[in-house]
């Protein structure tokens, strides 16, 4: 089994691979603030409490946009479950192309989001990732990332708009009943969910009508909260909230094989 982490700036999403199956996924804060471990801790009782036998895990990958943490918890996984991970970001050998003006700098989520999409859907695609920021990555068939938009991440914008204003209460972020709210909470929540909504769908077809070939792409969304946007975002095509996931087993495989 095969445990791979993706590490965002406000979420760790972990998951357990058996084969190309999903054996367990669990969220967790990123804690740049915790110790080697006390994060293999955390890691081995989120398993235990799975029932996994953590002797089957014989294989380890993190993909991490937070540098601070990557090291920290490299060390942690080989502690908690005795494989030492591969760290896959622009430097690692992957069949992709980063065919933008600095790729160094394109974050490893969107580099594994671009090798998934690739060989798992094999066309033109957009993936709309809804994280801290929500990412829109633009990507050939055959494994080119085109670039894409970074826009605000819709618990981002939620949480700003609750810090600067004084008589506006935090809300979850949860579906609204109807567009015109009558509550407070309501109008926030149609504000929050609809409004990104457009917002989401708005940028899709401004990609899409930018697209530099006559494909028409796939539009798949990622992220805790692709679930969620599923019902308001015309542009969508598929869901698949652990894109990054399969795409780090992927990447695992083919570094692996390479070295």
């Amino acid at each position: 089994m095969i445990l791979v982490f993706d590490v965002g700036n406000t979420e760790t999403t972990i998951g357990l691979f058996d084969g190309e199956a999903l054996r367990g996924h669990w969220r967790v804060m990123t804690d740049v603030a915790r110790t080697p471990d006390e994060i293999a801790l955390l890691i081995r009782a989120l398993i235990e409490n799975d029932d996994v036998d953590r002797a089957a895990i014989d294989r380890a990958a993190i993909g991490s946009v937070v540098p601070a943490l990557t090291a920290v918890l490299a060390e942690a996984c080989e502690s908690a479950v005795g494989a030492k991970p591969l760290i896959i970001d622009a430097r690692s050998p992957l069949p992709i192309h980063l065919d933008v003006e600095e790729p160094l700098t394109v974050g490893a989520d969107r580099i594994i989001n671009t090798l998934a999409a690739s060989r798992i859907y094999q066309r033109d695609t957009i993936v709309v990732d809804l994280g801290t920021a929500t990412t829109y990555d633009c990507i050939t068939a055959d494994g080119v990332f085109l670039g894409g938009v970074i826009a605000p991440g819709v618990r981002t914008s939620a949480e700003t708009l609750f810090r600067r204003t004084s008589k506006l209460p935090a809300t979850e972020i949860e579906p609204p009943a109807r567009v015109i709210g009558r509550r407070t909470e309501e109008c926030i929540r149609a504000g929050v969910v609809l409004g990104n909504a457009e917002a989401i769908d708005g940028l899709v077809r401004r990609i899409k009508g930018e697209w530099p070939t006559r494909a028409v792409p796939l539009v798949v969304a990622t992220g805790g909260l692709a679930a969620t946007f599923k019902p308001f975002c015309r542009e969508f095509d598929l869901i698949e909230p652990y894109l990054t996931l399969q795409g780090l087993c992927i990447a695992h495989d083919l570094v692996s094989s390479a070295s």
